[in-house]
């Protein structure tokens, strides 16, 4: 599973151009955490969703590596680092979360 502290941890983009509609989903223990409808192109990079799927899919903690503070987005379920939450995104709810590719998995609507 990939967390944060691991060595191997770096920016991914595998999911970063689909566009297909359906869900994605916790690499490590497959919960939903968000639906393409909240996906947006913020540019960064990195995959970036506006709001998840339905509220305590995704928890929000302080990260203090790397001599900053942000907001760390984990696993409800299995506590898998995902990425990051910051509060640049675009409205309803003004939040940009920023996952990495490799923490999840696409399930494409049937």
């Amino acid at each position: 599973m990939w967390r944060r502290g691991n060595p191997a941890n770096c920016a991914t983009g595998a999911l970063l151009n689909n566009h297909e509609h359906g869900i994605y989903k916790c690499a490590a223990c497959d919960l939903e955490f968000f639906n393409s409808d909240a996906k947006f192109e913020s540019g960064t990079g990195w995959t970036s969703y506006f709001r998840p799927i339905a509220p305590g899919k995704v928890t929000v903690a302080i990260d203090s590596s790397h001599g900053m503070q942000r907001d760390e987005a984990v696993c409800s379920r299995c506590g898998g680092h995902l990425g990051h939450v910051f509060g640049d995104g675009p409205p309803p709810t003004g939040l940009r979360y920023c996952m990495n590719s490799v923490a999840m998995k696409f399930e494409k609507a049937k």
